[in-house]
């Protein structure tokens, strides 16, 4: 198969593009998302890809999702900051442009975009793990893309490490985004800065605020990478937690490669270095087993589009019926 569509679907912005067999990106086509209504992000999706379909010979088109897909890549079951509730998008989405569509989720999409082209696609087994705001990930075993039975696997950021811990938007407590994600790093931030921290203090002032109620994520980051001591100690308990968690993971998917990206990983060695000290502690029977390889994401915000632009080229599995 020669060009498809890859078309990243976010909260605020749709992001589509034409990519090649090599995963190079072509023409680009952006929309805004009307994250309300089933029917204008539909409407809105068909658009961003008929304005590419217009200009290039596409045969088919991947849509990554944010939220739960059907095992068939079909149907987007749930999604936490968008309508679809069972919303049957690609065939919608199919119905329009006359092509085959098929649907995935967002951070599969983004572990495929890294296995097929970029920090992995040098191994069969894989791990992907994005922290941002929250936390999402992928796994890739045997070369092939972890589904589960109900396509709905791998959800990593939602793995249990605080029984009772801080409540998540995913309705638990104590799920790994709430200790290892941007999310995370602001409310620990903030705490420290309220708490009248003299160093919290410091670090306000280095992000050029007064009010803890300011602080962002990438403020934290940017304070951290100029040296500031409460940013970096910020920072570095936020990887530990991380490595924590990639401990446990790592036990139950056996990688060869775990590769680290989203907006959180900017600070690159001041999270590695101690995800990695973490995870070499908490890693299990670590002395008679090989440990993965760490690695940085390299296809950045197009590891998304990238991937479900290639997952297109791929025909669904088999789904068997119910019982």
């Amino acid at each position: 198969m020669g060009l498809t569509i890859g078309i990243d679907v976010g909260g605020t912005k749709i992001a589509a593009g034409v990519v090649s067999e090599d995963g190079t990106i072509g023409a680009r086509a952006y929309r805004d998302t009307p994250a309300d209504s089933v029917d204008a992000t539909a409407a809105a999706i068909c658009a961003a890809a008929a304005e590419l379909i217009a200009n290039h010979e596409v045969e088919a088109v991947g849509i990554g999702a944010a939220g739960f897909v059907s095992s068939d890549r079909s149907t987007v079951l749930f999604a936490p900051n968008l309508a679809w509730r069972d919303e049957p998008l690609g065939v919608r989405v199919a119905d329009v442009l006359k092509i085959p569509v098929v649907v995935e989720n967002d951070a599969n999409a983004a572990a495929w975009g890294e296995f097929a082209f970029g920090a992995a696609k040098h191994v069969e087994h894989m791990l992907c793990i994005t922290v941002g705001t929250g936390i999402g990930g992928g796994v890739v075993s045997e070369g092939e893309l972890l589904r589960g039975a109900h396509g709905v696997a791998a959800e990593l950021g939602h793995m249990r490490v605080v029984p009772g811990g801080h409540r998540c938007g995913c309705g638990a407590r104590g799920c790994l985004e709430q200790y290892a994600s941007g999310r995370a790093l602001v409310r620990e931030g903030r705490a420290a800065a309220e708490s009248g921290s003299l160093a919290a203090v410091q670090m306000l002032s280095v992000c050029g605020i007064t009010d803890p109620a300011e602080l962002t994520g990438p403020m934290i980051t940017e304070a951290a990478m100029a040296g500031d001591p409460c940013a970096v100690e910020l920072l570095e308990d936020l990887g530990r937690w991380l490595g924590e968690g990639l401990a446990s993971l790592a036990t139950m998917f056996d990688p060869t490669l775990i590769v680290i990206g989203g907006g959180v990983s900017a600070a690159k060695e001041l999270i590695m270095k101690s995800a990695q000290a973490a995870f070499e502690r908490n890693l299990p029977a670590r002395s008679n087993r090989p440990h993965p390889e760490f690695g940085l994401a390299l296809l950045g915000n197009d590891a998304g589009l990238i991937g479900a632009a290639d997952l297109a080229r791929k025909p669904a599995p088999a789904v068997a019926p119910p019982r």
